[in-house]
């Protein structure tokens, strides 16, 4: 939020403390409306991200990939696969015949074989898939001495450290030979490890028959051994009709322990972003993003140049600092994505026979989703509950700094009424004088030792009765002030203790009056 206008500081007549007043209060509603405006354009940018079709793609995509059951077995699938062999059943099986739709439901052929497919008619596959599997060495561990004649081999859990790199098999084709991995390409964390980019790596053909081959050969060859630890399966379809990209990992880890375990992944993102008329909306809504970027980076530049260190002190300017800080890395992000996308797309057109790696566009879009909630949610908390409630509190600061004393006084006003109902039922006599009558602080407390309370509840007493006397000087004062000075943390906490004494003096009278009114009926 901008810092509060600064006052003149010459004269102090009843006009100018009215001026600026109401200069101070239209300032504070001008930056309420302004970042209300930026909330609900940061509003808009975050649910004009999503649409109900990336949940119907993810699942029509995962009912035919994993909850399809593998042949002459329905009660498995990919799901539920715990050996290699049903790891083969389920490549050769649901794998191949998801991937590969060549053919209308009456057998009629949909496209020549150099074109993609279209998987459900609908969802053309990019390029082609890619398997890949990551292998650790072995004799990477230990085996205790009584058991070295019986163990010779030992392949312990997946590391950096004990992956293996060293070709294997027949070390003919790329899926025999280790291919390293790219610098910026992220790890997969998985069950029982985390898995770097790279390994054992071949690409499927476009032609049903020659997958289907080379699905046979490499099980025949034994392609996965003891020493696999993980194998992955990534492609990526293009929906036009809804313009979303549904990216599709499948894993299936193979752990020190024997058996396998199973996991996918779906993302579906909106990776083409200016389609629609309502694209171009959304398009217009992240401008004025950027332009209130700036314009707060300004504002907080501005403070920090104004009040050097002491800026620092303030837990609010440092939540400014991180929202600004998200801000940032959102359109930065933002801005990689879109460049990526373009990149890629750009390949993909020329090459359709490689395979394109949308996992890595998936991987940063979801970070980037993400980011975009973390900033909305501190957005919110930040500016219409803490900044409300400081620009409120400074406001009722300012009415008392310039001599202007609330127009009632609560507690005062209780207890005058609550003596006046006394005096005028006889049960407490009228008082000639308030200086006559009111005790000393040492009368008050040798009657509170007679009465029985304790040393630490009368010095707690006297403590309170000091502290509100303070407050009350403070706040209640009527000596103009030039200068305007926002409600600190500490000043804040008094006040708001200072109203609880008052309700509870409150309630207290409020019980007296009920207990006089029960005596008299």
């Amino acid at each position: 939020m901008a810092d509060a206008t600064w006052w003149y500081r010459g004269g102090t007549s009843k006009h100018d403390l009215h001026y600026r007043r109401e200069a101070e209060v239209n300032t504070t509603l001008e930056e309420l409306l302004l970042y209300f405006v930026f909330l609900i354009n940061l509003c808009i940018l975050t649910f004009g991200m999503v649409n109900p079709h990336m949940y119907y793609l993810n699942k029509v995509m995962s009912s035919l990939f994993v909850d399809t059951s593998l042949p002459n077995d329905d009660r498995s699938s990919f799901r539920s696969i715990r050996s290699i062999t049903d790891f083969w059943k389920f490549m050769e099986g649901p794998l191949l015949e998801g991937l590969y739709w060549d053919s209308w439901y009456n057998n009629q052929q949909l496209y020549n074989l150099k074109n993609s497919s279209r998987i459900y008619y609908e969802n053309i596959l990019l390029g082609v898939p890619r398997v890949r599997q990551l292998r650790v060495r072995n004799n990477t561990c230990k085996v205790y001495s009584a058991f070295q004649s019986l163990v010779s081999d030992c392949y312990d859990k997946y590391t950096a450290e004990n992956e293996d790199l060293s070709d294997f098999g027949l070390k003919s084709d790329r899926e025999w030979k280790y291919s390293p991995s790219p610098a910026n390409a992220p790890w997969h964390w998985g069950f029982v490890g985390v898995y770097r980019d790279g390994g054992y790596i071949f690409t499927l053909s476009k032609s049903k028959s020659e997958t289907q081959t080379k699905f046979a050969d490499l099980r025949l060859h034994s392609w996965i051994t003891r020493g696999t630890r993980v194998v992955f399966i990534d492609f990526s379809v293009y929906n036009a009709n809804v313009n979303l990209f549904c990216i599709v990992r499948l894993v299936a880890e193979f752990p020190a322990t024997g058996g396998l375990l199973t996991s996918w992944q779906f993302y579906s993102v909106k990776l083409l972003r200016y389609v629609t008329h309502y694209d171009y909306f959304i398009a217009s809504c992240e401008i004025i993003f950027c332009i209130f970027l700036f314009v707060f980076i300004t504002q907080e530049l501005r403070k920090l140049n104004e009040f050097k260190s002491a800026y620092f002190k303030s837990v609010w300017n440092w939540l400014e600092l991180l929202l600004l800080a998200l801000c940032f890395l959102a359109v930065s992000f933002y801005a990689y994505c879109n460049l990526q996308s373009f990149v890629l797309l750009g390949r993909l057109l020329k090459n359709t026979e490689n395979y394109p790696d949308f996992y890595f566009l998936a991987y940063w879009q979801i970070y980037y989703n993400n980011m975009i909630a973390i900033t909305i949610f501190f957005a919110w908390i930040k500016n219409m509950f803490l900044a409300i409630i400081n620009d409120t509190y400074s406001e009722v600061k300012a009415d008392y700094s310039i001599g202007r004393r609330p127009d009632f006084e609560l507690g005062k006003i209780i207890k005058k009424s609550y003596l006046n109902v006394l005096e005028k039922l006889r049960l407490k006599k009228a008082q000639d004088s308030e200086d006559k009558k009111m005790k000393t602080t040492g009368d008050l407390a040798q009657q509170a030792r007679k009465e029985g309370f304790s040393e630490s509840e009368i010095q707690g007493a006297e403590q309170m009765k000091t502290w509100k006397e303070r407050l009350e000087k403070k706040y209640y004062s009527t000596d103009l002030q030039d200068d305007y000075q926002p409600v600190t943390q500490q000043e804040f906490r008094e006040l708001f203790l200072y109203a609880v004494e008052l309700e509870k003096e409150l309630h207290y009278i409020s019980l007296k009056l009920n207990q006089v009114m029960r005596k008299l009926q």
